[in-house]
């Protein structure tokens, strides 16, 4: 008797959940491993798994029951993904990828390595100075964290002796360690989702990405960029996920500046913000191509099936529950697509939920969008 394959997700946030909506719809199982029980995607299994992601009972639990494992975020470290790949089950992408790409100051050394475009960085210690790391990154740079850095909370701009002070105490506190990297006067924001495996290569639109408060709000696909920019994105894309050794789905994050030079900021290897819009806007979701990517399946395709699509992320405003309380006002536009993570709780700038818009005029559904947005109470009100 033929066994369903059990796909094994390290993580049970919105990106799990997407995943297993997509590996559940295809005919797959899915098993959940979080720190909590009824995650957001803990709720679509009985195969759900709490604890830390390193104890034997969540790791016995996981393998014993997953033909392969994947993950959802980059902060499990290589190591303990390592005690899942000793346990006989493959793991993609592997402890060897992960371990090339969590500590940024290591992934952006293993890209410059590969000969990729990447603003100037500098790794940062205690003794070190504003006036020794603007010297070589100019007198506006950023500091980051290498590691557990998101959505902006890893990172400080930095113009002075007193905002470095500032900044080093307070990454300090967050990461263990620290890097530098050169300010980007960026015009745009771009990004692109790849997926790879053995049977070949699933490259989607280019997009631009727009921030509220260093947190991604609204992706444009495609991006309004030229055919040989967008062109030259692809490729440099191809490039990294090659010098990772990747396998699944990728996010690369980009910068263009006024002269049109591009510049990674950062890789995602999972599935990714900027891509949301593929489940509505592409023939094939990034949900799906991951699912398909690590399973070893051949690809879908990323051809998106209206010329413009927008999405805009939900996020909190206020503490309170997560539960919408308004459906029929949001969903009064028939071409409105809501997608709500049933998360137990919401807080200011937590990303709760998105809302996609697909057409022909790239205007007219990015009002659609906003309007949607802007009308939603969740308990954040």
């Amino acid at each position: 008797m033929l066994k369903r394959k059990v796909t094994g997700i390290l993580g049970g946030g919105q990106l799990a959940r997407m995943s297993a909506f997509a590996a559940l719809r295809m005919g797959f199982d899915v098993a959940i491993a979080e720190k909590f029980a009824d995650s957001p995607a803990g709720m679509l299994t009985r195969k759900e798994f709490a604890g830390d992601f390193a104890s034997p009972e969540v790791i016995n639990g996981l393998c014993g029951i997953s033909d392969i494992i994947t993950l959802e975020n980059e902060f499990i470290e290589a190591g303990v993904l390592k005690m899942y790949e000793d346990k006989g089950i493959p793991v993609f992408p592997s402890s060897g990828t992960i371990g090339m790409v969590q500590d940024k100051l290591i992934q952006k050394e293993t890209f410059r390595n590969a000969g990729l475009p990447l603003p100037k960085f500098v790794s940062v210690t205690d003794k070190d100075t504003y006036e020794s790391i603007s010297e070589v990154l100019g007198k506006k740079f950023v500091l980051k964290s290498r590691t557990m850095g998101y959505d902006g909370y890893g990172n400080a701009t930095v113009r002075n002796r007193r905002q470095f002070a500032k900044g080093m105490q307070k990454l300090s506190s967050r990461s263990a360690g620290l890097m530098a990297e050169e300010f980007i006067d960026f015009k745009k924001e771009l990004a692109v989702m790849i997926a790879v495996n053995e049977t070949g290569v699933a490259v989607y639109p280019v997009v631009e990405t727009i921030q509220e408060n260093h947190i991604c709000k609204v992706v444009k696909a495609p991006a309004s960029v030229d055919e040989k920019t967008a062109a030259k994105v692809k490729k440099i894309a191809l490039k990294a996920v090659k010098a990772i050794n990747g396998k699944g789905i990728f996010g690369l994050e980009l910068f263009i500046d006024g002269s049109d030079n591009v510049f990674i900021n950062e890789i995602a290897p999972r599935p990714h913000n900027s891509g949301h819009y593929t489940i509505e806007g592409c023939v094939t979701s990034q949900f799906e191509n991951h699912i398909r990517a690590v399973l070893g399946l051949p690809l879908g395709s990323t051809d998106m099936v209206k010329p413009h699509a927008v999405m805009v992320n939900i996020l909190g405003r206020n503490a309170g529950p997560g539960v919408i309380s308004n459906y029929s006002e949001i969903l009064q536009d028939p071409g409105v697509h809501l997608h709500f993570y049933s998360k137990a709780e919401t807080r200011k700038g937590r990303k709760i939920g998105h809302i996609t818009v697909t057409g022909d005029n790239p205007d007219t559904i990015l009002k659609k969008a906003l309007k949607a947005d802007k009308i939603l109470k969740a308990g954040i009100e």
